[in-house]
């Protein structure tokens, strides 16, 4: 790697979470050079109908730390998951941000 690459990638590995996950996805986009609109429509739809289960009171978000707070316990090397309660529908969505 080149140095100036490599101290590139010191000083943004030491970005708090956020930024890095914002470069990162600039990044990302600065290879596509190609755009779908129709699946841009196709999320933009998606996007519109979870907002609209959010604000109908159809699904609830599932609050940061105690998503968090489930998988504490799982290293990053185990792959399973830990169950959700029968409470919990499998559409439920969990809002981030960044």
């Amino acid at each position: 790697m080149n140095p100036d690459v490599s101290d590139l990638l010191k000083k943004a590995l030491a970005l708090p979470p956020a930024a890095r996950a914002a470069l990162a996805g600039s990044l990302l986009e600065s290879l596509d050079d190609t755009v779908d609109e129709r699946a841009e429509e196709e999320w933009r739809k998606e996007i519109t109908r979870r907002i609209a289960e959010l604000d109908s009171g159809k699904v609830k978000p599932i609050p940061w730390p105690k998503l968090a707070a489930r998988s504490q316990p799982f290293s990053s090397n185990d792959h399973s998951y830990p169950a959700l309660p029968s409470s919990h529908s499998s559409r439920q969505l969990t809002p981030i941000s960044v």
